[in-house]
């Protein structure tokens, strides 16, 4: 073949790579994204159930807490 044929051949072939591997890594990229975003969410609802279960302990423990005087 012609070298300028294999050139232009060549050179669009690593054109459409290119794409492809772009393409790949925005996917990778939106689903660490995604991820992060859920890691950061299960984090946030342990550490609100760990509050409410330490005042809940404080409440049984000192009484503080566990019941409202409506009588005074």
């Amino acid at each position: 073949m012609d070298p300028l044929i294999d050139a232009a051949v060549g050179f669009t072939r690593a054109n459409v790579m290119a794409k492809v591997q772009f393409a790949v890594a925005s996917k990778v990229l939106d689903m660490q994204k995604f991820e992060g975003a859920a890691a950061v969410k299960l984090i946030t609802a342990a550490s609100d159930g760990v509050n409410k279960a330490g005042d809940a302990l404080v409440a049984a423990a000192t009484g503080v807490g566990g019941e409202l005087d409506v009588y005074a």
